[in-house]
């Protein structure tokens, strides 16, 4: 029973800490399951406490990476060191209890106050767990603020029991569970290193990614401009075909002469919704992308002018919600409810931009935060992130929701104006 305590509470903090998901029933049955055929092999074969311990970190380490998702070498860290807290402090706890009480018993689990003693312990660690539940803003880094001031207590703890004379404690012991408690100490600053390393990573691949979408948006403007400036390059080339095709009464030859060179000028074509140039051709050609699609495209745009505001996050922003939109809109089975609408507004010093479509499947939820259904390995797989991390910079958010059939996302961002000389 005292196994299957320390397991749970040992996967809830890899479920907190390491971002994990919650193993539904089948997956808690199954871990049950594992738990009793650890016991039981344990008690036949009478193997030592240490052996036990050994299993179920192995046992928590398999749990976490096949059942939660998590890393499975993060999970056997946490696993380890999880174990070693946890008969620390039970140490600590029959010490301290054998000190107050003089009685040596407390320091055997075999008799009744051990036994009182060990459970005790593991009422703390559920109380511990239902704390953390209760109260989800407590973040990685107060986690690891708490983990660290645990450990420290325990350092202080030990070694303060090192001298005390009321309890007879073996000097091996004591130097063994010192030792122990700067290892936890040690093991609390690498997770902060570690979690603050692929924080790092994470943003590098996304200013990474962003930079290449921005690339590929800017590139297609360039090419677009290219065009254009050929055709009016030979401008007087076409009015000299123009000219002779007229002239010899070949209109139906003259006419469909002037189609081919409308074809770039359509394709250039398009509404000031900013100001912004850049701005501008990447909401027409999104627009573009959605009647090719069969997708009904709104655009209503309330835009401030000279301001803080950078082009390239917001391209960031309003491409990868756009981006997001043409995907999901497309994959509507009913063409005639394919449907996108953005609308940027300006209130006060504040910038909203939202962009609404359709949709055929639900979004994913994960640990209440709603999931993109594109592939991770692909651009897309980062574009709310891009978009996040962009809105961030003007200490602004992205917050998306769905109802019905229509997704929402919604960028603020908060703006400067900027004089203009």
């Amino acid at each position: 029973m005292s196994a299957d305590v320390r397991i749970f509470v040992c996967l809830f903090l890899i479920h907190r800490f390491l971002s994990a998901k919650k193993p539904d029933r089948k997956h808690i049955c199954f871990i049950f399951a594992g738990i009793a055929v650890i016991s039981a092999a344990l008690s036949l074969l009478q193997c030592s406490p240490q052996c036990s311990i050994i299993l179920e970190i192995l046992w928590i380490a398999v749990c976490a990476s096949h059942f939660q998702g998590a890393d499975t070498r993060m999970s056997l860290f946490i696993g380890i060191f999880y174990e070693i807290a946890v008969s620390f402090w039970l140490f600590l706890a029959a010490a301290w209890a054998g000190v107050l009480f003089h009685a040596p018993s407390f320091l055997d689990y075999n008799t009744r106050n051990g036994q009182i003693t060990l459970w005790l312990l593991h009422i703390l660690l559920v109380a511990f767990a239902l704390c953390l539940n209760k109260h989800p803003n407590i973040d990685r880094k107060e986690g690891v603020r708490l983990g660290a001031m645990i450990a420290l207590t325990g350092f202080l703890a030990v070694v303060t029991l090192s001298q005390q004379s009321i309890l007879l404690i073996p000097n091996d012991t004591v130097y063994m569970w010192t030792i122990l408690s700067v290892l936890l100490m040690m093991s609390v600053l690498v997770f902060n290193m570690n979690r603050q390393y692929e924080v790092e990573k994470e943003f590098a691949l996304l200013k990474s990614h962003q930079a290449e979408l921005l690339e590929q948006n800017y590139t297609t403007l360039n090419h677009a401009y290219s065009i254009n400036a050929k055709l009016f390059h030979d401008f007087h080339n076409h009015i000299g075909v123009l000219q002779q095709l007229l002239t010899r009464r070949k209109f139906d030859e003259a006419i469909q002469y002037l189609e081919e060179l409308n074809a770039p000028v359509r394709e250039m074509a398009h509404s000031i919704w900013t100001g912004d140039e850049t701005l501008d051709y990447l909401i027409n050609s999104k627009a573009q992308a959605a009647e090719a699609n069969g997708i009904q495209y709104q655009a209503q745009v309330e835009f401030p002018r000279h301001t803080n505001l950078g082009s390239a996050d917001l391209c960031a922003i309003l491409g990868n919600l756009l981006d997001n939109a043409l995907e999901a809109a497309g994959q509507a089975a009913e063409k005639e409810g394919r449907f996108i609408r953005l609308t940027i507004r300006r209130i006060n010093q504040m910038l909203v931009i939202k962009v609404e479509n359709s949709f055929s499947s639900h979004p994913v939820v994960k640990d209440g935060i709603l999931k993109t259904s594109k592939e991770e390995n692909g651009l897309h797989g980062w574009g709310l992130k891009s978009a996040q991390t962009a809105a961030e910079k003007y200490d602004g958010t992205v917050q998306t929701s769905y109802a019905g059939n229509t997704f929402r996302a919604v960028a603020t961002l908060s703006f400067q104006s900027v004089s203009i000389e």
